[in-house]
């Protein structure tokens, strides 16, 4: 096998109520699925191949993820073998407004391909902003096999809310989509990634521009689906627009 690297991802996510236990917290299983989705999606980025989960190593739940905290996920290849890779995955929780961040779960995931796996190079374009991920299933797609617009615009909402509320550290809502384009259809199967960043900052609102692509987990086939600019405003308690003052931090 020729040497390669050893890579590494981060996928953001948020916390919210349904997935929460009866202590207002992240529910175990679906910390454990953000940590097992990301380490899918970071496998076939270097096994190109049908993949697996094979085992689960050396997990540990450190702290609690109280609901609406922003997720990030983070795994890197810490062995590769002939049909399997070795991923050390850690899940951080962030608060939104301040930005503490805590090491939540911890865990080791070994995947593994159905066939022997060619490994060939890592391709994954890094984000200059926020990452949002998810697979495509048969649920959120039509008879056809093609994701429906509306989770694929969800998905973008929430990496823009994400990438907004990073910069700006107080409430925000979304306010308009000022533009959204589809360029190509994704299908069940394939990866999605929704990359977003901030491109406009206004006395009260935030413009943020995000790219949606979708790959194919085992030919690396990579395609872009749907760009979109979101404008997300500030507001106070009574919701009503404030200026982003002080608190705006680059991050």
């Amino acid at each position: 096998m020729p040497e390669v690297s050893l890579p590494a991802l981060s996928l953001v996510d948020m916390v919210l109520p349904d997935q929460c236990n009866h202590h207002g917290t992240l529910f175990g299983g679906a910390a454990l699925a953000m940590l097992d989705k990301l380490a899918f999606i970071l496998g076939s980025k270097l096994m190109r191949g049908p993949l697996v989960t094979a085992a689960v190593h050396r997990i540990e739940f450190r702290a609690p993820v109280p609901a609406g905290w922003l997720t990030e996920c983070v795994g890197r290849v810490s062995h590769v073998g002939r049909r399997s890779v070795t991923i050390d995955a850690r899940l951080y929780a962030e608060g939104l407004y301040s930005g503490e961040r805590i090491l939540c779960l911890t865990g080791e995931f070994v995947m593994v391909a159905k066939e022997r796996a060619t490994t060939g190079p890592f391709l994954s374009i890094e984000p200059n902003g926020v990452r949002v991920a998810e697979i495509v299933f048969p649920g959120h797609a039509n008879h056809r096999g093609i994701l429906h617009g509306g989770p694929g615009m969800a998905w973008i909402a929430k990496a823009g809310f994400v990438a907004a509320t990073r910069h700006a550290r107080q409430p925000l809502v979304m306010a308009a989509s000022d533009r959204l384009d589809f360029h190509a259809p994704a299908y069940v199967g394939e990866v999605v990634e929704v990359d977003a960043r901030v491109t406009k900052i206004g006395r009260t609102s935030l413009t943020v521009s995000a790219e949606m692509h979708a790959e194919h987990p085992e030919t690396g086939t990579r395609r872009r689906c749907t760009t979109a600019r979101l404008i997300f405003v500030s507001i106070d308690e009574s919701g009503s627009p404030v200026s982003l003052g002080k608190s705006f931090v680059h991050v």
